[in-house]
Formats: C-alpha cells, structure tokens, sequence
C-alpha cells in the first residue's frame, strides 16, 4: 500500500462521523503492532513519532520503515511528525516523505504562533504535505492547577476561527479543552460545549483532541459526535505497551535468549491496545482506501 495524507483520511472521518486514532511509536516492533491493527480492524490508521523519535531513528529510517510495514500489512498509513517545534526538523520530514507535519508553537505568542504555521503550511504545500496546528494549551499533568487557570489556557472559539483563517490552510487544528499530556490522577473533565462551538465555527478544519490516554471511553464518543476527528494515544503504547511488556518479559527470559521473543509481546499488546481504540473511536471497518 502507500502512505497517505492525513487530509484525506480526515475528510473520510468528517464523513463518517467518526475519529482516526493517532498512535505514537517508539521502535519496529510497537509500529507493527499498529499497523497489524489497522488491518486487522479494517481501520484507517495514524502513527506518529515525536521529535525524539525522529532524533533517534532518522527520517529516512522512519519514512522507509513504515511505508515498508504498511506494504506488509496491505493497509495504507497516514505518517504523522507529532509535536515538532522546530522549523528545520519539519522541513526535513517533509522532504523526505512525512506525509502530515504538526507544528506545535501553541507556546508562542499569537502572532508568533501565526506566523510559524504559515511558514510550514507554505513548505509543506510544495509536497502536499498535510499541517496540524495547536491553539490554546495541552499541557503535561496539571491537576495542581486550579480549573479557573486551566480554563484560561482552553482554545476560544473565535480565537480558533481567526487562526485558521490567518494560517490560510492548516488541515487540523489540536485544540485545548481539558485533556494533558500523561496519566491523570483524576479523570479528565471536557469541556463539551467548547468543542461544538470550535467545530462550528471551522467545520472545514478537523479537530484535534491530545491528551488521550486515560479519557473514558464515553467521554471520547461524545467528542467524536461533537467533531472531533483525531485523537492522540501516546502514554499509554509508552508504559503499558512497551514498557510494562519489556520489563515482564525481559526478566523472565534466560540469558542467552532470543530479544525477539520479547518484541514479539510489544507487538501484540501494541497491537491489541490499538485495536480497542479504533472501536471505541468508531473507525473499525471505515477504511475505504
């Protein structure tokens, strides 16, 4: 198969009404597991690697592996660069077969933030690449902070609309809602009606929702049913499908035994936790390319 842009299968979501999973990967063994879900559920499929990942693997690397794993699988992949803040890093993603790029200056003032994005929209148009934004603040865990200081830093409507139309042609806008990066002591509580609004007011730019390890599953339906169309799953591939998997399994082993008999469970629980998500998010069976 190829890889595809995440324009395109953001358009089959809006369609649908359902949300495309996003899901970070950190080596081959966890990416298979992903992709191996997406054909076993017949489900769209995003994966993404963070900066680090990229540091880690190279580009070159990472675009070959997983247009190769996608060929295996027979199923195609949106190639998502997650959270980058530096314009070089995305540039080079790009030109070397990335085929949707996250420029996160959601830090930065507003003008600022406006003004990177556009520079990356413009670059990633040359290849038809596709841009995610962030406006408004998804931070780490934040349960310290008071909801009056967390609401504060939650992406306005109207603020959204204007970006949007000031960064003239973002694909995907993450927005700030009540969701953080990490595990939650508590669970989160979305601000529903934030979402309607946004979605409302940018129908043409897909939503989306960082931050997704730990939601309840009801709580991700609803977003979905109010526009959201891609929701990020990191943390929870990071501790429980690799990690957690890793430390079992590498203790129990001999020795002198084979690595790849332990990669082999991150595949299948990488491949099992993303399964489950694509049901929850309504994507099973919704792959039409």
């Amino acid at each position: 198969m190829s890889l595809i842009t995440l324009r395109s299968a953001m358009l089959q979501a809006e369609k649908g009404g359902y949300a495309v999973g996003s899901f970070n990967f950190f080596g081959l063994e966890n990416v298979q597991g992903i992709i191996a879900a997406a054909a076993a559920k017949n489900s769209p499929v995003i994966a993404q690697a963070s900066p680090g990942c990229v540091r880690h693997m190279g580009e070159k690397g990472i675009v070959g592996m997983v247009r190769g794993i996608s060929d295996d699988y027979g199923v195609p992949v949106v190639l998502h660069l997650d959270h980058a803040t530096d314009y070089d890093t995305i540039c080079r993603c790009i030109d070397n077969g990335f085929t949707s790029v996250m420029i996160d200056a959601s830090s930065k003032s507003y003008q600022e933030n406006v003004d990177i994005t556009a520079r990356v929209v413009e670059y990633a148009a040359q290849c038809g690449c596709s841009v995610e934004a962030e406006l408004g603040h998804v931070g780490g865990n934040e349960e310290d902070v008071t909801v009056d200081e967390r609401r504060a830093l939650f992406t306005e409507p109207d603020k959204a609309r204007q970006f949007v139309e000031d960064t003239e042609g973002i694909d995907a806008l993450a927005i700030a809602v009540g969701t953080a990066h990490g595990f939650y002591k508590l669970p989160p509580k979305l601000d529903f009606e934030r979402i309607a609004e946004i979605h409302r007011l940018i129908p043409k730019t897909s939503l989306v929702l960082h931050g997704g390890t730990g939601v309840p599953e009801d709580d991700f339906r609803r977003a979905i049913q109010l526009g959201v169309r891609k929701i990020n799953i990191g943390t929870e591939l990071w501790y429980c499908g690799y990690g957690n998997v890793m430390k079992k399994y590498a203790e129990e082993m001999p020795y002198n035994s084979d690595p790849r008999k332990v990669m082999a469970h991150v595949r299948e629980e990488c491949q099992k936790i993303t399964e489950h998500k694509m049901d929850v998010f309504g994507s099973t069976g919704k792959n039409l390319v």
